[in-house]
């Protein structure tokens, strides 16, 4: 597996080693030693894994949780999604700074996205199946929305057209509107 550094250090670019014929393809996708070892850097323990589908031109996020904050592991399955991480730490010197790259069943390349940061993707091509394991259970009640489109932030999303959102992400508030920072 090679894993490449970020803008922002603590996010990490995972490319795992594929092996491939005319048969197919095969590939470790995860190896805790090696997660431990090569990307975080310390234990880590993963305890609930998700899976979504979404349609072409579907926005989510940007997420984050103040209590049980989560790490994740992300990858796509079909299709193609461009992931963004967004450094939330108050006391982070990359604080409100994001990391965005396309995830896809083609490059098969999976993002580290450590405690600390909300999260969100914007999908790009239709019936893509996302999944990620990560570090803590989901918090309802400590989950908070930044808006996809905060100007402070100012994501390089790649639209192709207006993207739909859910309510609670249309609900979203800015950056400097949260009070509730890791």
């Amino acid at each position: 597996m090679k894993v490449t550094n970020t803008a922002i250090p603590d996010i990490k670019v995972i490319e795992p080693s594929v092996y491939g014929d005319e048969r197919g393809f095969f590939m470790e996708t995860w190896s805790q030693a090696s997660f431990d070892d090569l990307v975080a850097k310390r234990e880590t323990r993963f305890v609930q894994d998700n899976h979504s589908k979404s349609k072409k031109g579907i926005l989510r996020g940007l997420h984050f949780q103040s209590e049980n904050t989560q790490g994740k592991l992300v990858r796509v399955v079909a299709g193609e999604v461009f992931d963004v991480a967004v450094d939330v730490r108050r006391d982070s010197p990359t604080f409100g700074q994001w990391v965005g790259i396309y995830l896809s069943a083609e490059n098969k390349k999976q993002l580290w996205i450590p405690e600390g940061f909300a999260h969100g993707f914007y999908v790009t091509k239709d019936n893509t199946e996302f999944v990620y394991k990560c570090t803590d259970y989901y918090n309802p009640r400590a989950e908070h929305s930044i808006l996809w489109n905060d100007p402070e932030i100012n994501i390089a999303w790649p639209l192709l057209d207006e993207p739909v959102l859910s309510n609670k992400d249309l609900q979203g508030k800015l950056l400097s509107e949260l009070e509730s920072y890791l």
